[in-house]
């Protein structure tokens, strides 16, 4: 009895061993596993007459996990088939959300860059018609400028100023309803927020559409943005540092301005910049607010105001319901390529400040 337990367990741990030490696939897995899975693919598109190639891509990716998973099993063991299942998961999700990102940027950078030009940023398409040649960007690219300042000098104090509430001072129902609030408006559609300056600012003071109308709903969009990212840079600070200030008497408001937001400095400044990249891009609210004219206007409280996302829409013809040509389409997709390039130096931006902000320790 006791023999036959003992060989029992021998055996077990003998497959334990060889499962944890044992046999291995070879190097060339992964791509063998992959140009097998794309194989099957291709074949099964064959097979069940598949339209579109979507179908076939997402079809060689799961099939790629599947057989690897299964070679493993076979030569590795369940344990390792496991572990090599669930990492091939993680690289595909990681694959599956940056391919479409590089696709997308891409394509826009190939379609847009044809139309650079130092012209194409100094001039812009007053008395240029859809069938002509040349035009720029300069009169959307003021109008967005303008814009996305006028937001941010507007939403950015609320947030960062919102967040030093909620975090130093907000207790009790008041603070939660104003996180409630932030939650809610962050979820809140662009259209609904153009809608709203556009009934209270434009219906209701029987006003013309202006590019600071534009800048009020994308500064409400920016407040939740701004409110949120900037609670989350402050609760980042160690609480030792305000018991600290604290301790040697100095009072709140001044352990806040002098502890407090110094070390949260190079945080705030990153959720800033991302707060203003969120917006610079938005088109549904300008499209009830702002107008959209082909002259340069450097007022934004006053007519008609260009901006980049209203400058794709109206060059691909959608405004005036024409059927865009080449020449319109090419300046669409370079205006929408420099608006990506607006945002990632935006992004940029923020790093390097981030970075120059952060304290020195000695």
């Amino acid at each position: 009895m006791s023999t036959g337990m003992t060989t029992t367990a021998a055996a077990a741990g003998s497959g334990l061993r060889s499962e944890l030490v044992g046999a291995r696939l070879p190097a060339w897995a992964p791509y063998g596993s992959a140009v097998a899975g794309a194989g099957l693919a291709v074949l099964l598109r064959l097979l069940l007459d598949w339209t579109g190639w979507a179908t076939t891509f997402f079809a060689a990716a799961v099939l790629f996990v599947v057989v690897l998973t299964v070679w493993s099993f076979a030569v590795e063991g369940r344990r390792q088939a496991k572990n090599r299942f669930a990492s091939t998961l993680i690289y595909a999700s990681f694959i599956a959300a940056i391919v479409p990102l590089v696709l997308i940027l891409g394509y826009i950078g190939w379609k847009g860059f044809t139309v650079f030009s130092a012209d194409f940023f100094l001039r812009s398409m007053n008395g240029v018609t859809s069938r002509m040649e040349g035009g720029g960007l300069y009169h959307a690219l003021i109008g967005t400028l303008e814009q996305v300042a006028i937001a941010a000098i507007i939403a950015l104090p609320i947030g960062i100023f919102t967040a030093i509430y909620l975090v130093e001072y907000g207790r009790g129902k008041f603070a939660k309803t104003v996180t409630f609030f932030v939650d809610v408006m962050t979820g809140v559609p662009s259209i609904v927020a153009g809608l709203f300056v556009y009934t209270f600012l434009l219906l209701g003071f029987g006003m013309r559409p202006f590019g600071a109308a534009g800048a009020i709903a994308l500064a409400i969009l920016m407040v939740p943005v701004s409110v949120r990212a900037s609670e989350e840079m402050l609760k980042l600070v160690p609480r030792d540092l305000r018991d600290a200030s604290y301790a040697l008497g100095v009072p709140k408001w001044r352990t806040i301005l002098k502890v407090v937001l110094p070390t949260a400095m190079s945080g705030l400044i990153t959720s800033s910049l991302l707060a203003v990249a969120r917006v610079a891009g938005e088109t549904a609210p300008l499209i009830l607010l702002t107008g959209y004219t082909a002259s340069i206007n450097f007022n934004p409280f006053s007519g008609d105001q260009a901006t980049l996302p209203m400058m794709v829409w109206d060059q691909l013809g959608k405004r005036s319901g024409t059927t865009s040509n080449d020449l319109t389409e090419a300046r669409a997709w370079g205006a929408a390529l420099t608006l990506v390039l607006l945002v990632l130096i935006l992004n940029i931006g923020a790093r390097l400040l981030a970075r120059l902000a952060k304290p020195k320790t000695s």
